[in-house]
């Protein structure tokens, strides 16, 4: 009887189990080959995609570039900082629009940042709960207006209010930047508007990454007697400089760009002018006036060429943006 299981038992674990195993191990080498190739085919099309925005850009660059080069051969570099933008005379220099996109972001930027900033310090410091979500959610859709709305409400709301009422006592200070008459279109008009279009962008990053900041820190501020400037000026902006300069630098991206709302409110004057008050132009509101009834000859490359010096500003934006961003990471890290 012992003989018998004995040799049941060797009959189980030898002829019979052998074939079982080389199988699991196929199977399992089958599993890992599929596994390997999936993994393969997963990489290859990520890879597709990232190569795809890199040539996307590298597309619209070139075709930029085409289309606006008989402008740049025709005027060289000299339509870099000409001030002349003639469609009559088929004479065009980039500065009035240049200058118009500039002015009208840096003064966005000069009243969005602070209002942004007190926002976000409102709303993770010192908003009751009950009313955090509602404020929050409400900044939140006003980014989803678009911007054709913000310009209309420009023109036909803001604009008349800032002739009638801002204007005057702005220009009774007798500063050369509130100088001439009150038009209530203008540089300023179209600072404001984008303004009000970037508020909501900024003030959300900024709450965001106020939110970031360890309780224990500012908890621990607040023990030893400081108040909530001091809490924000100390802890919060320091640990969230990085977060903040990728906010205002969104905003930016954003108000150098816009379009509709500028193109309603800017005035669309080629025309240098100190004055703020005074109606002015940008690349985008340029571009949207004119390429309809451009002449194909030389004014629709000349249209080309700015929305490539629109590209380049943008690019050296965003790059001024990494570089800081970079450096306050490095600074923190020391």
């Amino acid at each position: 009887m012992a003989f018998t299981a004995s040799t049941a038992a060797g009959g189980l674990g030898g002829p019979a189990a052998a074939p079982r195993g080389e199988r699991a191990q196929e199977a399992l080498a089958a599993r890992v080959r599929r596994f390997a190739m999936q993994d393969r085919l997963f990489g290859g099309l990520t890879f597709c995609f990232a190569a795809l925005v890199l040539l996307s850009l590298l597309g619209i660059l070139v075709s930029l570039v085409i289309q606006a080069w008989p402008a740049l051969r025709e005027f060289g570099p000299a339509f870099l900082w000409g001030t002349t933008w003639s469609p009559a005379d088929d004479v065009y220099g980039a500065v009035i629009a240049v200058y118009g996109t500039l002015a009208s972001s840096a003064i966005a930027l000069l009243i969005a940042v602070p209002i942004s900033f007190g926002i976000a310090v409102f709303l993770t410091e010192s908003c009751p709960m009950w009313a955090r979500r509602p404020l929050g959610t409400a900044i939140e859709l006003l980014a989803g207006i678009p911007s054709i709305i913000y310009g209309i409400w420009g023109l036909f709301i803001l604009a008349p209010l800032f002739q009638d009422y801002v204007q005057p006592w702005l220009g009774a200070t007798g500063l050369p930047l509130f100088s001439g008459p009150p038009l209530g279109v203008g540089m300023l008009t179209a600072g404001l508007v984008l303004a009000l279009m970037i508020i909501p962008f900024i003030a959300s990053v900024m709450r965001d990454v106020f939110e970031t900041v360890p309780s224990v820190l500012k908890e621990s501020a607040y023990g030893i007697g400081c108040t909530t400037w001091e809490v924000v000026r100390s802890i919060v902006l320091p640990y969230t400089r990085v977060g903040v300069i990728g906010g205002i630098m969104l905003g930016l991206g954003r108000a150098l760009g816009e379009t509709m709302a500028v193109t309603f409110v800017i005035g669309n004057a080629n025309r240098l002018a100190t004055s703020l008050f005074a109606p002015g132009n940008s690349i985008a509101s340029t571009l949207a006036n004119e390429f309809a009834e451009a002449d194909p000859e030389l004014h629709i490359p000349a249209l080309f060429a700015l929305g490539l010096l629109l590209f380049v500003i943008t690019f050296i934006v965003l790059g001024i943006a990494k570089w800081l961003t970079q450096r306050s990471a490095a600074r923190a890290g020391n």
